[in-house]
């Protein structure tokens, strides 16, 4: 595949990417701007407390939950006949794991406007982002996917 097609076929994936960085992006935003507003009644502190270490859970338990779906849709791709191009089936396989990270940033984003401060939010926003990074569309995946496509 040439390095033209790989770009073309990347393209919306990398949309799909890119705009969960930019909701990630518009949180920090909204806190920074809104804060106020959006911390009008904030949560007692002891139940915040519990509720951020629920969330940090939460957030230690998608990781690996994400990397396992993740390997299990390639898998599936690899295997199973379908009528559906190996360019969306690898474009669903991708916005799943962004879509479970991006769930991340939303618990930061809760917990501030819960009432707690702009740490937890940037925990979980790097957490989010590193995660995007983690589970970006790679061309080493796509190519593996690409051979074992064609040899069927």
């Amino acid at each position: 595949m040439t390095d033209n097609e790989l770009k073309t076929n990347f393209t919306p994936i990398w949309v799909i990417v890119g705009m969960m960085c930019f909701i990630q992006s518009i949180y920090i935003l909204l806190a920074h701007l809104l804060q106020q507003p959006l911390q009008q009644a904030p949560m007692m502190a002891e139940s915040r407390e519990i509720l951020r270490s629920v969330f940090y859970l939460i957030a230690i338990v998608i990781f690996p939950l994400t990397n396992l779906t993740r390997h299990i849709q390639l898998r599936l791709n690899q295997t199973i006949a379908s009528n559906t191009s190996l360019n969306k089936r690898y474009l669903v396989t991708v916005m799943v794991s962004q879509i479970m990270i991006a769930s991340i940033g939303s618990l930061g984003f809760i917990i501030f406007i819960l009432g707690d401060g702009f740490n937890s939010l940037y925990i979980f926003s790097f957490l989010a982002f590193l995660g995007f990074f983690l589970y970006r569309p790679k061309e080493d995946e796509y190519q593996n996917l690409k051979s074992h496509y064609h040899e069927r």
